[in-house]
């Protein structure tokens, strides 16, 4: 599934949401020149969070271990012995444990930052707006320092550079679902081969989303596998983001959502037979 718009309008022009994509957006293009630089200076590598000068070898690729006859040497269980190449990784330019925050502003591939902003894009205005834009950096640096912290528990001793906005954003995410219960999001959702765009409550698009990402962090740890994807980061900055949408709306700091209505902006749209109501109403979806 992949959001493309919620029915909320913001009410206020998202300056930090703005700022956030664009910092993210300039390392990339920074990450691109300095190709593996600013991921050995700026990424978090849990091996050497408590121990900035630890030596982190990166790992850079596997090579099938032959013979001297160019044949595959194959172990016991006869699968094919490899050898893993690495490199020393470059110092940090900041403490281990500050690793945690810069690593949320850098991101692995096109795709990787293209989707992550995209969400952002989509559900970080709406949080904004509740929160005021001082709240909302506050808040956006917690989540993403949260969700290291929750991959770094599950991860201590890795040296695999994490980097990604996205448990910051899963942040956000968690914080709008507790905003905006009744918000509804148009999505487009690949069914086979046929490329559906329906209307999903917000409550079960979310709530699909972190039970993806619950259960494949949960068979991560039982299968004691690697993988590319920090899924722990997500469930924790997510749950993170949850509870603290929850405490300023029972604190009542959260800025209310006002009720305003502009002229000539309440129309049905209609996309594979759901209406999606756009209305410029600053109760839609509120609690």
């Amino acid at each position: 599934m992949f959001p493309l718009r919620d029915n909320i309008p913001a009410s206020s022009t998202p300056f930090v949401n703005y700022t956030i994509i664009g910092i993210c957006s300039v390392l990339w293009l920074l990450q691109l020149s300095e190709k593996d630089q600013l991921i050995d200076q700026l990424a978090m590598i849990p091996a050497r969070v408590l121990n900035s000068n630890a030596v982190v070898e990166l790992p850079v690729k596997q090579e099938i271990i032959v013979d001297r006859n160019g044949r595959p040497v194959r172990a016991a269980d006869g699968r094919v012995k490899v050898q893993i190449i690495t490199r020393k990784a470059d110092p940090p330019l900041v403490p281990g444990w500050a690793t945690m925050l810069t690593c949320v502003f850098l991101h692995g591939s096109w795709l990787h930052i293209i989707g992550n902003m995209w969400f952002l894009w989509v559900f970080g205005d709406n949080v904004e707006d509740r929160l005021g834009h001082v709240g909302y950096v506050i808040f956006y640096l917690g989540c993403g320092v949260a969700a290291s912290l929750s991959h770094y528990l599950t991860a201590m001793n890795s040296m695999i550079p994490t980097v990604g906005a996205s448990g910051a954003i899963a942040g956000v995410m968690g914080a709008y679902l507790l905003f905006y219960p009744k918000a509804r999001v148009l999505t487009l959702v690949p069914i086979f081969f046929i490329i559906q765009i329906i209307v999903i409550p917000a409550p079960i698009f979310l709530g699909i989303w972190f039970v993806l990402q619950l259960y494949s962090g949960t068979a991560a740890i039982t299968a004691a596998e690697t993988t590319g994807v920090a899924w722990w980061a997500h469930i924790g900055g997510f749950a993170v983001g949850a509870a603290y949408a929850w405490i300023m709306k029972q604190t009542h700091i959260a800025r209310p959502a006002v009720e305003r209505i502009r002229p000539g902006t309440d129309r049905t749209v209609y996309y594979q037979g759901a209406p999606f109501r756009v209305r410029d109403r600053r109760d839609v979806g509120r609690d």
